[in-house]
């Protein structure tokens, strides 16, 4: 993991077309601006992880079938029980 210190208005580039910039720090929290191609998508992680955590335990009032399906869907193994 690369870590980095940036104030605001200072920028990061990613590759060719994605550059990151500081907007503004407050206290321990940091707004930052993406500016990336269209066509990519930009997730927030704990936002993608309650989505799945929330589907596969709505899966778990379905059948086992449609459990398995939805498991395969978000890449998760079959032997690990959250």
């Amino acid at each position: 993991m690369l870590v980095l210190s940036r104030k605001a208005g200072e920028q990061i580039l990613i590759g060719d077309d994605i550059v990151v910039t500081v907007l503004e720090v407050r206290g321990e929290g940091v707004k930052i601006g993406i500016d990336a191609p269209r066509g990519l998508r930009i997730q927030r992680q704990e936002v993608v992880a309650a989505v799945s955590d929330a589907n596969v335990e709505a899966s778990r009032s379905a059948d086992p079938a449609t459990e398995e399906k939805l498991r395969a869907l978000l890449g998760l193994n079959r032997g690990s029980d959250d």
